[in-house]
């Protein structure tokens, strides 16, 4: 990609909009209905929008929009003036896509983008439940009609959609997982109103908590915060009504969020130390554990550690002491823990300790599930060997680290990365880094 290139696409986004009879709050306006439309509204009010859209077609230094927009700017200009689908050669939506390219946006981006946005348009109502299966689909749309056709199948249906949505996190851009999600949260959303009989509750429960929960987190990664809250209160609650350790779960999710959504820590200590109680009340060790290595974490943000070691120590006990049958399933592993034991030895001050606990961790975390928690603990290595006096390797690191970031769109990550290059700041004229600035610009 080149600055000729750069102009042609910007040139076409305007071009785009001028035929639609738009100007740049009317493309805002579209974009912000699009955007309620499909189930996945934007954090940005209108003004900010219309902003975004001004720089996308700015002649001085346009700048690519962003994943979440590609995807609502796709469904708008898979539809002529008239509301039919129009995707082939010739149409507006073509030439989006050519003018994304032009803009610089992969090959494998753009393919995505077609197949998405060509599933859902092209079925009889635009429904976004043409993302799941056909078996998917017409069970849940059976479910909406008539919600007393609710039945087990049906509660298996919703999992197996949560637990596809979930196994891709890491490997499909946030977006994506929130558009396959978004049927899902408003299936539960509308049978938790409705008179489901009695024997289905728990398990309709159950299921809402985890859509829930995963919606409020993917919220989170799509840097829509409101929303995000809002799907952990409806989690929470859902989660009262089940076992203890399922209420803390959710609550994990919710404080490791609100650590990164919310200034200081305060927040998320108030979450974590209600996830111990809920944990202690459970019978799932690895549930226990996972909520004692959070307190460790947000302990040594505080520069509390002692409070951090015991919270490590009580860790390691559930973990390595725990039953094989956890009813929790929680995933939650040694090299997990050793992810925090690094963070939380970072923080008390050893970089070099930190630094093999990190790569521990990372070496141990190979499933394409753990891509992210990869990039998040890489980063924190990263880090790790600039505070122990070698920039130049923490910083070779941090080119890895980019790349994983670049695919899986994480804001933790992403936030991790941040702050590894700002510890860079003391070298700042030195090749090294300025070749990592030019790295970090190509990030999408």
């Amino acid at each position: 990609m080149n600055a000729r290139d750069t102009a042609v696409g910007s040139r076409t986004l305007k071009r785009l909009r001028r035929s639609r009879g738009w100007s740049l709050a009317g493309l805002a306006r579209a974009l912000t209905g699009t955007a309620t439309r499909l189930g996945i509204p934007l954090a940005a009010p209108t003004t900010g929008v219309q902003r975004s859209v001004a720089r996308w077609e700015s002649s001085a230094a346009p700048v690519r929009p962003g994943h979440h927009y590609q995807l609502l700017l796709a469904h708008l200009y898979a539809r002529g003036p008239d509301g039919t689908p129009q995707l082939g050669p010739g149409s507006d939506f073509a030439e989006l896509l050519t003018a994304l390219a032009h803009h610089g946006e992969s090959d494998r981006q753009l393919a995505e983008l077609r197949t998405v946005v060509t599933r859902t348009v092209t079925t009889g109502n635009g429904s976004l439940l043409a993302l799941l299966g056909p078996h998917t689909q017409a069970t849940i749309s059976g479910a909406l009609a008539d919600p007393g056709r609710t039945d087990a199948g049906l509660l298996d249906t919703l999992h197996a959609a949560v637990d596809t949505a979930n196994q891709h996190v890491g490997s499909l851009p946030f977006v994506r997982l929130q558009l396959l999600l978004s049927p899902v949260v408003e299936t539960c959303r509308l049978l938790l109103t409705r008179d489901v009989p009695a024997p289905l509750l728990p398990g309709l429960h159950t299921v809402a908590a985890q859509t829930f929960t995963l919606a409020g987190r993917i919220a989170f990664e799509t840097h829509d915060d409101a929303a995000s809250r809002a799907l952990y209160a409806a989690a929470t609650e859902a989660a009262d009504r089940l076992p203890a350790w399922r209420r803390a779960v959710v609550r994990m999710s919710h404080a490791l969020v609100t650590l990164y959504s919310a200034p200081g820590t305060d927040a998320a200590r108030v979450l974590v130390e209600a996830a111990i109680r809920d944990a202690r009340a459970g019978d799932s060790p690895a549930v226990r554990g996972r909520a004692h290595a959070l307190h460790a974490e947000i302990a040594a943000r505080s520069g509390h550690r002692h409070q951090a070691l015991t919270a490590l120590s009580l860790a390691r006990y559930d973990i390595d002491d725990g039953p094989t049958d956890d009813p929790s399933n929680a995933g939650f592993s040694s090299a997990h823990l050793r992810g925090f034991e690094g963070l939380c030895t970072l923080h008390t001050g050893d970089a070099a300790t930190a630094e093999t606990h990190f790569a521990g961790a990372a070496a141990a975390l190979t499933r394409p599930r753990d891509r992210l928690q990869r990039a998040i603990i890489t980063t924190d290595q990263a880090l790790a060997r600039i505070r122990s006096g070698d920039p130049v390797a923490g910083t070779a690191l941090l080119h890895t680290c980019a790349d994983d970031i670049s695919a899986t769109g994480g804001r933790v990550p992403a936030l991790r990365l941040r702050r590894a290059r700002h510890a860079l700041h003391p070298w700042h004229g030195e090749r090294f880094v300025a070749e990592l600035d030019d790295h970090l610009l190509t990030m999408c």
